[in-house]
């Protein structure tokens, strides 16, 4: 998947799936031997463990929505940018950051590195956007 238009279609579509709470539909844009890594984490590697990291935020935050930032391609580097908003246990988080994919054969992520400010992140959680600014 090389066309620019294509690629910005299925990031516009990776962006829908991780609204739908439905986390197994974020892991079918993965390869089904691919792999998700959030920050210094250990990789998710399979649509089962993507399926449970996508679990995990959506859970977090039951009114999740994830925006479309910005894609940028480079060649055969892709960066997808994004901001995550939602509340959890009433306290209101917006965080950007954002992966770079490589993209598999199959046209589906065969690796996503995703990269946030996890301090930031943590400080949102414990006091909403108001108490971390």
């Amino acid at each position: 998947m090389n066309d620019p238009a294509e690629l910005r279609d299925f990031a516009k579509r990776y962006t829908a799936a991780w609204c739908s709470q439905d986390p197994a539909s974020v892991a079918a844009f993965y390869s089904v031997d691919g792999s998700l890594r959030v920050n210094d984490g250990a990789p998710a590697v399979g649509r089962a463990a993507i399926t449970e990291v996508a679990r995990g935020f959506m859970t977090t935050f039951p009114d999740l929505v994830v925006l479309l930032d910005d894609l940028v391609i480079r060649g055969e580097r892709v960066e997808y940018h994004w901001t995550l908003v939602g509340t959890s246990s009433g306290r209101k988080v917006r965080v950007s950051g954002f992966e770079l994919w490589e993209i598999g054969a199959d046209g589906l992520i065969a690796e996503s590195r995703g990269s946030f400010d996890s301090a930031e992140y943590q400080r949102q959680l414990e006091r909403g956007i108001e108490g971390a600014l």
